[in-house]
């Protein structure tokens, strides 16, 4: 089954353009989240030209934000680049792991292959003996068995829907 990122644009505008006052745009050099502002009177979640696993990843990033969080960009969040050293790392992996780990569901969900990234290809001597790996899928199994955050949830019925309905055509 071949993955469109569009499917995703219009999943996620479908469920959350009107009730939560934001738009999934592809399209872009670099992920970004914009809260609305002069330029645009919706909150945008931006990902990487038009890859699918880069929507995912910026959705689920999203479905665990809070609503202060929501009205700032990027979330308020720090992010060292590329380049990260052991405790930077580790840092980096803690505030992954949630996010990494709805990705990973909405991945299944959709018939899509999860890889997890440690996004930090230039310094691998610090993602050595990390458990991160791990960690992701432990956290993915306790959503499932403890529930996801609520737009989380949704968004997974959706793509459960949506390409449940696909692959039995």
């Amino acid at each position: 089954m071949t993955h469109d990122a569009n499917d995703l644009i219009d999943i996620f505008n479908r469920l959350f353009q009107t009730s939560e006052n934001t738009i999934l745009i592809g399209g872009y050099n670099e992920p970004l989240y914009l809260p609305s502002d002069e330029a645009s009177p919706y909150h945008r979640v931006i990902f990487t030209r038009d890859y699918f696993a880069s929507a995912l990843h910026e959705i689920a990033h999203w479905c665990i934000a809070g609503s202060e969080r929501r009205l700032q960009i990027d979330y308020g969040y720090w992010y060292y680049p590329e380049g990260r050293n052991r405790d930077q790392q580790q840092l980096f992996e803690q505030a992954e792991v949630k996010p990494q780990a709805l990705e990973c569901l909405f991945a299944r969900a959709a018939g899509s292959r999860f890889f997890v990234s440690q996004d930090n290809l230039s310094q691998q001597d610090a993602c050595i003996n990390s458990t991160f790996a791990d960690n992701v899928a432990a956290q993915a199994e306790l959503y499932l068995k403890h529930g996801l955050p609520e737009r989380a949830n949704q968004f997974l019925e959706a793509l459960l829907s949506f390409y449940g309905d696909r692959r039995s055509t």
